[in-house]
């Protein structure tokens, strides 16, 4: 289901030609799980992002993302933590609420943090926080093969759920890093056995992180189920990136497979230096900027404070 109006393409700075603002796509209802599926069919390339609050949804939603997703690369993102491994669920649910406040109408997916589905019944009691505490539209652990039963404790449980492959920060620790994952066949292979296993679990999606493009490509056509890939190539049926990554929020580091389509925190500091300046100078706030009063009442009320200190 496309769009029938189109904004101008972005130039790598972010801007359209001609520095037109971009214009927000038509209405259109929240996309469902029966298209996401078909879009492997119809060949849709399906846009996901990462959103951390309430406005990073509201700017999802306007431009027309199709998928918002709640990721605990909030813990780094919203809270300065090193990693994602401080996510608790606490954490996920309160953000996974400001962002459905944020996009009513579009598909939100959970992502379950470290540790939060370690058993069916841990599984099971999470995505549930997800779906009736947060208004999730589903949920997404990390894992393949060896997480197949819980992945498949889930669906059967009625509750939408994907699932995440390749590099999966909850297992940085077992990688020795943030490393590329599928560059040996045997590792490949692996990959393959992974998202074959989510597929028969019945999840309606995969996500490739940090896998060559090649293989990611050649492995999701041996899928019935559309995958979606960041640092895995334009292969896959769709595309994850960080709102705060691809807008230029998040500046501590820049991984290879983020490309910055704004420069946001470079604009707000020169804005903030811009407001320190006028403040020191006196020049803001001015009477644009402040509210007036009735001069006959000010000058009653001058009177009395004048005779007030005299008293």
């Amino acid at each position: 289901m496309q769009d029938s109006t189109k904004a101008a393409k972005p130039s790598a700075e972010g801007k359209t030609p001609g520095n037109a603002p971009a214009t927000a796509p038509a209405k259109r209802e929240k996309r469902s799980i029966s298209e996401i599926r078909e879009s492997k069919k119809t060949g849709e390339k399906m846009v996901y992002m990462s959103v951390p609050d309430y406005t990073s949804a509201k700017w999802a939603e306007m431009a027309g993302v199709d998928v918002a997703v709640v990721g605990d690369s909030l813990a780094m993102i919203a809270h300065g933590h090193p990693s994602t491994i401080p996510a608790t669920m606490d954490m996920m649910v309160m953000h996974a609420q400001a962002i459905r406040r944020g996009a009513p109408a579009t598909f939100v997916l959970g992502c379950m943090p470290y540790q939060s589905y370690n058993t069916v019944d841990r599984a099971l009691t999470n995505a549930t926080r997800f779906m009736q505490e947060a208004g999730s539209d589903a949920v997404k652990p990390q894992g393949g093969k060896s997480q197949a039963h819980i992945l498949k404790a889930l669906v059967d449980a009625g509750i939408p759920t994907a699932s995440h492959i390749g590099l999966t920060p909850h297992t940085i620790a077992m990688f020795g890093g943030f490393k590329i994952q599928g560059r040996t066949a045997d590792a490949a292979m692996k990959i393959l056995e992974d998202a074959l296993a989510i597929e028969d679990a019945g999840c309606f999606m995969l996500e490739f992180e940090a896998v060559p493009a090649k293989i990611a490509k050649l492995i999701s056509q041996q899928l019935t189920i559309p995958t979606i890939g960041i640092g895995a190539g334009v292969g896959t049926d769709g595309q994850i990136l960080l709102c705060h990554d691809l807008l230029g929020v998040f500046t501590d580091f820049k991984p290879k497979f983020t490309k910055r389509f704004a420069k946001l925190t470079e604009v707000a500091v020169t804005g903030i230096q811009q407001y320190i300046k006028e403040v020191k100078e006196g020049a803001f706030p001015d009477d644009d900027h402040s509210y007036s009063v009735n001069e006959a009442e000010y000058e009653k009320f001058a009177t009395m404070v004048a005779k007030r200190r005299h008293i």
